[in-house]
């Protein structure tokens, strides 16, 4: 009579198959996404503590913002790599799997895992600093805009009139003021010649009768022949446009260079994931090959 002898080993093949319905471990996943977080935690605390300690606005010793922003990101990339490095060994060790490909897709899973939980937990920080950059170049852009409405009451200084009177109310743009600017009173002249500014801005025949209009009252107002007050008036008219081409340039410069940053800010952020990635892929492989040995 035969005898059947059983070792207790399961065949190659369904061992192969037992195997193959488990070459992911979610939970040896999500303990290392936990260390990862954890430790990038710590060390961003510590980064914070340090670059907090080196601040001395007493002594001047206080870092420019340009230096520190470099010191920040470059700490931010070690603490990153050191963190998925850390959540990818983690992850393979605890995994048990004993493939370096297994071992490299749990450590990349990791790192995927820690990016997406990180982007969920700092949605508004993100949010903002991405916001920022944009609202940045807006503002800068709409700055144009604004510098030259503000340029405007530079033009009444130098044809001799207070600029504040141009921010007057409108109501008092209505008063009533004489036809002969001989008999105005110096408010009056100043009033009337500020009611004039937009439409000698906007040109055309209206800024012909504007610009005339604030000759005659300069001339009469400081007693002066015509063709001296039209001088001034058009040396006014060639500041305010020079002034006004200035600010639009400024403007124009400002935007270039934050989109630029804005630009190199992003180029940065996705050389650092990739830096992670690495990380968590080197370190998930370094424990398996420790496994093996």
């Amino acid at each position: 009579m035969a005898t059947n002898i059983s070792t207790g080993m399961v065949p190659l093949e369904d061992s192969a198959i037992v195997r193959a319905g488990r070459r992911v471990s979610w939970g040896a996943i999500f303990a290392g996404v936990t260390i990862a977080v954890a430790v990038q935690l710590l060390l961003g605390i510590l980064g914070t503590g340090i670059g907090l300690s080196v601040v001395n606005p007493v002594e001047g010793t206080t870092p420019g913002a340009a230096g520190f922003g470099i010191g920040a990101g470059i700490y931010w990339l070690i603490t990153t790599v050191i963190a998925l490095g850390a959540g990818g060994y983690a992850a393979a060790r605890l995994s048990g799997v004993t493939e370096k490909f297994d071992a490299l897709a749990h450590g990349l899973v990791v790192w995927g895992v820690t990016l997406i939980l990180t982007l969920y937990l700092l949605t508004s920080a993100v949010g903002s600093i991405i916001g920022g950059a944009f609202r940045t170049v807006g503002s800068v852009a709409g700055a144009a805009g604004a510098t030259v409405g503000a340029v405007a009451p530079s033009a009444a200084q130098v044809a001799g009139v207070d600029a504040s009177d141009v921010r007057q109310e409108a109501a008092a743009y209505l008063s009533d003021a004489p036809s002969d600017p001989a008999q105005m009173t110096p408010e009056q002249a100043q009033t009337e010649i500020a009611k004039q500014l937009p439409a000698l801005a906007r040109g055309g025949e209206a800024g012909q009768r504007a610009e005339s209009r604030i000759v005659d009252i300069v001339a009469a107002q400081r007693k002066i022949p015509r063709d001296q007050a039209q001088a001034q008036v058009t040396k006014a008219k060639a500041d305010f446009v020079q002034t006004k081409n200035d600010a639009i340039a400024t403007a124009r410069s400002a935007t270039d260079a934050a989109a630029g940053a804005a630009a190199g800010t992003s180029f940065v952020i996705v050389l650092a994931l990739l830096a992670g990635a690495g990380a968590a892929a080197f370190g998930a492989t370094t424990a398996t090959r420790r496994r093996l040995r």
